[in-house]
């Protein structure tokens, strides 16, 4: 892998992770496009321990406060709210760690095709604009209760699918449920930290068990680490004030214009 490769690979991570656009289907796409080999294990250990940082960085002072709330137990009302956030996060982490957890051969396999891909982003894309032009999102983040968790943990498993967008299925749902874009986003967030924690403690073991493969370097996971914390921090900021004024139009046309060239391509491909 080239320098410029490693770059580019955890840009796209670091970007498509938080918003809504999918990043696994980029991280297929991409390759796809340009010709180039799958960069391997290593290197996606690299990516997803970077948005985790990214993630954990930037809601270090919400989960630094779940954690003070669940362990001194104080009975003030903003320690249950914060507990009882604990709990609704772990209630919508729940659907999708199954997901994974029986469905991950497929997600590597039979899912990873451009048109199954392009399926998810067209179909993606219809939810979260239908979603997106309600008028009733109003509700903040601490309205958030069970059937608002179960329904976004229930969103975040299709996300195994590539091109689905974890959070933009779950950003989806949650408007669907009638809070605020920025909420949903907040809450996607949130949601997003023990998902991708246990996709890098998954990698990371396998790893360990297989080593690293011929021609990785330290360099590449390095750079993949870096620059994916970097830029998927500064996208969780941008998404956020984003939505405080904006709507997901913009990220609802892209989708459809990427999932519509990903389906010429495919036909190009086929017919010549």
């Amino acid at each position: 892998m080239s320098l410029f490769q490693a770059i580019v690979l955890a840009v796209v991570q670091g970007l498509t992770e938080f918003l809504p656009i999918s990043s696994t289907a980029h991280l297929i796409l991409v390759p796809w496009l340009f010709g180039w080999h799958d960069p391997g294990l290593a290197y996606d250990v690299a990516l997803h321990a970077g948005t985790l940082v990214a993630v954990v960085a930037y809601f270090a002072r919400d989960w630094l406060g779940m954690g003070r709330a669940l362990l001194f137990g104080s009975a003030a009302e903003a320690a249950r709210g914060q507990r009882r956030l604990l709990g609704l996060i772990i209630l919508a982490t729940v659907p999708g760690a199954l997901a994974g957890y029986f469905l991950e051969h497929y997600a590597e396999s039979v899912f990873r095709t451009p048109a199954l891909v392009a399926a998810a982003l067209i179909g993606v894309a219809l939810l979260m604009w239908v979603a997106d032009r309600r008028r009733t999102l109003v509700r903040k983040m601490e309205t958030v209760g069970f059937a608002d968790a179960a329904l976004i943990g229930l969103a975040q498993a299709v996300a195994i699918v590539p091109g689905t967008s974890r959070s933009g299925i779950t950003i989806a749902a949650g408007l669907f449920r009638n809070l605020t874009r920025e909420s949903a986003a907040r809450f996607s967030f949130l949601l997003a930290t023990p998902i991708i924690g246990g996709a890098t403690l998954l990698e990371g073991r396998q790893m360990l068990e297989q080593g690293l493969p011929p021609g990785t370097s330290v360099r590449d996971f390095a750079v993949g680490f870096g620059v994916s914390a970097l830029v998927g921090y500064a996208a969780i900021a941008f998404l956020l004030r984003y939505l405080q004024v904006r709507t997901l139009k913009i990220f609802v046309a892209y989708r459809l214009a990427l999932g519509a060239i990903i389906v010429a391509i495919e036909f190009l491909r086929s017919s010549g």
